[in-house]
C-alpha cells in the first residue's frame, strides 16, 4: 500500500458528510426538498453481505502493530503486550478478518524471524518504508490477537522478494498437525495445536513498480501458480487470493486478465486496492466520482472473472476481495500516514459499503486500510486513544453482516460531474434484508452539498411498521475532525420516527450531504 509521488496519479478519492436535516429540526436555510423514490423489492435479491466485507488491515507500517495494537511495557496493555484500550475499540468494530503483515511490507519480510523467542529475533532495516523492524510481534502474536477479537487471520505471503518455500513452510507452520520440522517449531514456541489459518494472499500489489520485487503480469502469473499449487500440497483446504489491480495508472486491466487466465483454476478471490481523496475539496466530485470508478473497478473484474471461466464445465467460484480501501491523501511518510479524518471523510464510509452492497454477488471480503494509527479509525497515544469520525459509519453498517443485499431501484434529482455527461444521483442507496428477524435496512447517502431531498421509500408489498428506526451523520461542518480528549463533534445521532405510510410507501427527508440508515422491522 505504498504510494510515492509517482504513484499519486494513480490513487482513488472519496468522501463526505451530513448536515443539520432542515426538515427534521423545522429549519428553512436548506433550499426546498425535492421529491424521489426509493423503490425496495425483496425478492430482488443480489447475494449475501458477506461477514467478510467488514474485515481490516494491520500492516507493520508507522505506529499500526507497535504502540497502536501492541505496546509492551505500558499500563494499558495486558500480559501479552496487547492494549486493553484498544482492543476495546476493535472489538466494537466487530472485525470479521484481519490481513497481516502488509501491504508493502510483506514483499520484504521473512517471517521466520518473527518466531520463537523474543530475545533471539533479528532486528532488520525492512525495505518497504525504509523503518527498524524488531520482529517482537510475529505469526503467533499476530494469531493470538486475531484470535482474541474474534476475526478470522488472512496472511499476506512475500512473493516480492521472498520464495515459495518460504510461503510453504509458513503454511507448515501454521496448519501442519503431524510431527513435522514446522509444526513443532509451532509446539515449540508454545501452540500444540494448529493455527488453521484459512486465508492467505499470494503477494502484495506486484503490479506496482513501488513494490519489493515487482514483476509484470505473466511472470507475476508464474510464481503465484507455483506457490499455489505448493501451499496446497501443505494445506488443500486453504484459500488464496490473488493479487489484482493496485496500479491503475497502468494497464490494469490487462494485468487482471492475464492473472485470471492463468490462476482461475487455483484462487478463490482477487484483490482490488483503492485509495480515494477529496484534494479538488468538492464533497459532490468526492461522493460522486469515487463511487463511479469504483464501480467500474469492480464491474470490470466481475466480467474478466466470467470470462476467464466461460467454457469450463465446473469453474472455479472467484469473487473479489477489495483487502485495501480507505481515504487516504494528506499524510504520507513524514506523518507515518497518520491520517486526520474528517466529517466528508465519514461520509466516504457510506460511499464504500454502499458500493459493495449492491456487488455482494461477487465482493465477499473487504479490508479497511488500516486499523489503528495509519490511515486509521482509531489514534492512539501513551495515554489513550480518540476515535475518529470514520469509526461510526463503519461500526453501523457492520450490524448488517450476513443479510441479504436487495437491487433497489432509485430516481430522483441528478448532476453531472466534467467531463463526463452520465448523470449520477443525489441519492447513493444500497439496502439489506435480514429474513430471520425481517428488517429491512435502506442506506441511504444524500451527496448534496446543500439540498435536502425528500424521497418517498415504496415496499413493493406495501407492508410497513409503524414506526422506523434511525441513524443519522450530519455534522454542520464537513472539515470538523476529532483529537485526544475531543471526539464527539462528528457522532450520529439515533431516533424512532412514526411512519405515516399512504399505501406502499412514506415520505423521509435526507438532509444535504448527509449518510443515513432507516431499519425497518416488517410485519
Amino acid at each position: 500500500m505504498r504510494i510515492p509521488s509517482t504513484r499519486l496519479l494513480f490513487v482513488p478519492c472519496l468522501l463526505a458528510l451530513a448536515a443539520t436535516p432542515a426538515a427534521a429540526a423545522g429549519q428553512q436555510d436548506a433550499p426546498a426538498p425535492r421529491e424521489a423514490r426509493i423503490k425496495i423489492d425483496l425478492d430482488r435479491t443480489i447475494g449475501e453481505v458477506h461477514p467478510h466485507v467488514f474485515g481490516h488491515f494491520a500492516e507493520h507500517l508507522g505506529r499500526m502493530i507497535y504502540g497502536g495494537i501492541y505496546e509492551e511495557g505500558s499500563p494499558l496493555s495486558d500480559a501479552d503486550g496487547f492494549r486493553q484500550d484498544v482492543m476495546a475499540a476493535v472489538e466494537a468494530l466487530d472485525v470479521s478478518i484481519l490481513r497481516w503483515p502488509g501491504g508493502n511490507f510483506a514483499s520484504g519480510y521473512n517471517w521466520k524471524d518473527g518466531i520463537g523467542p523474543k530475545a533471539s529475533r533479528p532486528v532488520r532495516v525492512e525495505g518497504a518504508w525504509n523503518a527498524l523492524e524488531s520482529n517482537r510481534f510475529g505469526t503467533d502474536e499476530f494469531l493470538r490477537y486475531a484470535e482474541r477479537i474474534g476475526a478470522d487471520p488472512y496472511i499476506c505471503i512475500n512473493l516480492g522478494l521472498g520464495t515459495i518455500e518460504d510461503a510453504r513452510h509458513w503454511v507448515e507452520y501454521t496448519n501442519e498437525s503431524r510431527a513435522t520440522a514446522w509444526a513443532d517449531a509451532r509446539r515449540r514456541n508454545g501452540r500444540d495445536a494448529p493455527w488453521n489459518v484459512k486465508y492467505w494472499a499470494l503477494g502484495n500489489e506486484i503490479d506496482g513498480p513501488w513494490q519489493l520485487g515487482h514483476k509484470n503480469a505473466d511472470d507475476y502469473a508464474k510464481v503465484a501458480l507455483e506457490a499455489a499449487k505448493a501451499m496446497r500440497t501443505v494445506d488443500r483446504d486453504i484459500k488464496l487470493v490473488a493479487n489484482g489491480a493496485s496500479n491503475f495508472g497502468a494497464d490494469w486491466i490487462g494485468w487482471n486478465r492475464t492473472v485470471l487466465r492463468a490462476l482461475r483454476n487455483h484462487v478463490d478471490y482477487i484483490a482490488l486496492h483503492t485509495y480515494v481523496n477529496n484534494r479538488d475539496d468538492d464533497v459532490e466530485k468526492f461522493l460522486g466520482g469515487w463511487s463511479r470508478r469504483i464501480e467500474h473497478y469492480i464491474d470490470t473484474t466481475a466480467a474478466q472473472i466470467r470470462e476467464a471461466q466461460a467454457g469450463q464445465p465446473d469453474p472455479r467460484p472467484i469473487h473479489i476481495a477489495y483487502d485495501e480501501w480507505n481515504v487516504w491523501y494528506r499524510a504520507f511518510e513524514k506523518e507515518q500516514l497518520e491520517e486526520i479524518y474528517n466529517a466528508e471523510d465519514a461520509l466516504a464510509m457510506g460511499m464504500f459499503f454502499n458500493v459493495f452492497f449492491r456487488h455482494a454477488d461477487v465482493v465477499k471480503m473487504a479490508n479497511l486500510a488500516q486499523m489503528v494509527n495509519v490511515i486509521a479509525p482509531i489514534m492512539t497515544s501513551r495515554e489513550g486513544l480518540f476515535l475518529q469520525p470514520t469509526y461510526f459509519p463503519i461500526v453501523e453498517y457492520g450490524k448488517q453482516r450476513g443479510n441479504l443485499s436487495l437491487d433497489a431501484w432509485v430516481s430522483g434529482p441528478t448532476y453531472t460531474i466534467a467531463p463526463s455527461p452520465v448523470p449520477i444521483q443525489y441519492l447513493d442507496v444500497s439496502a439489506t434484508y435480514a429474513p430471520a428477524t425481517k428488517d429491512l435496512f435502506v442506506n441511504v447517502l444524500n451527496r448534496s452539498r446543500d439540498r435536502a431531498i425528500t424521497a418517498r421509500v415504496e415496499h413493493q408489498t406495501g407492508d410497513l411498521p409503524p414506526e422506523a428506526a434511525v441513524w443519522e451523520l450530519h455534522p454542520s461542518d464537513l472539515k470538523a475532525t476529532h483529537t485526544f480528549g475531543d471526539d464527539r463533534k462528528v457522532r450520529p445521532s439515533t431516533r424512532t420516527v412514526r411512519i405515516d405510510s399512504a399505501g406502499d410507501g412514506f415520505s423521509y427527508t435526507f438532509p444535504a450531504h448527509s449518510l443515513t440508515i432507516l431499519r425497518l422491522r416488517l410485519p
